[in-house]
């Protein structure tokens, strides 16, 4: 059986990776473009990690605000993730992901941050979309790794996603996705609809498979399901996948600042 590699991808990236589409395909630059023209800055997602019924931290998915790069207009997101006490002491996690996103919402640069049990890492990586190139520095080492057109990184394709138009059950998406000096295509696919309880009210819900190619943080095995509402503003409110050893979940606890309202399902 072939080995699958370990990677250290964090757990809320992981999770959120779901979109629907009208069939297979790459995230088109026209849906890409909508998205930055609908993110609400000071928009800040909260979620509680659990394992099993044990809880093992928490994860934060914010909108900061816009800086200028190399002279062009920008668009910062943050993503950070702790483990609590419990969890840190067999794995302790801190992490910190930093994307700048352009015009078309395709990213720029982003910095990672990376405390995960003894690995210690400061990574950033400049995109250059028009040469479809990535310049990668690790601790203080550069190399240049060739990306395809259009690619993403692990925290903008969270945001390109949720302007994406809606399908029937049954059908997909594909995004190239970078992580760790290589391009996975991750596939997503519409599974139904719910409705649910949740941080939010009760709203109706659209439940999404991502088919993983390879594992996350705690060696997540096999797929990952994201429930997000149905409406306009796409939030993920629960995540879930299975691991070596029982299951990890991620379920949304608050929105803040100018995060937009959820319109709740009738009774």
């Amino acid at each position: 059986m072939r080995r699958v590699r370990r990677t250290a991808l964090p757990l809320t990236l992981v999770l959120l990776l779901a979109a629907a589409g009208p069939s297979p395909s790459p995230v088109t630059a026209d849906a890409s473009s909508n998205t930055v023209q609908r993110l609400q800055i000071g928009e800040r997602l909260s979620y509680a990690l659990s394992w099993g019924k044990i809880s093992a931290g928490t994860a934060v998915l914010e909108v900061v605000g816009h800086e200028t790069l190399s002279g062009r207009r920008v668009l910062q997101l943050l993503h950070s993730a702790r483990t609590n006490d419990f969890v840190s002491f067999f794995y302790p996690v801190n992490n910190r992901v930093e994307s700048f996103i352009d015009e078309e919402a395709l990213p720029a640069r982003l910095l990672f941050q990376r405390r995960e049990g003894k690995r210690k890492n400061d990574i950033e990586v400049l995109f250059d979309q028009a040469a479809h190139l990535a310049v990668v520095t690790t601790d203080g080492v550069r190399e240049t790794i060739a990306v395809p057109a259009g690619v993403q990184d692990t925290l903008s394709c969270i945001y390109a996603f949720r302007s994406l138009p809606l399908s029937a059950v049954g059908q997909s998406v594909r995004i190239d996705v970078y992580h760790d000096k290589k391009t996975y295509q991750l596939e997503l696919r519409v599974e139904g609809y719910e409705r649910m309880q949740t941080s939010l009210g009760e709203v109706e819900t659209i439940r999404v498979l991502a088919i993983m190619p390879f594992r996350g943080l705690f060696l997540n095995e096999g797929n990952i399901r994201v429930w997000f509402t149905n409406d306009t503003t796409r939030i993920p409110v629960l995540m879930r996948a299975k691991v070596i050893i029982g299951s990890i979940s991620a379920t949304l606890t608050s929105s803040a600042g100018n995060a937009p309202s959820i319109k709740r399902t009738s009774p």
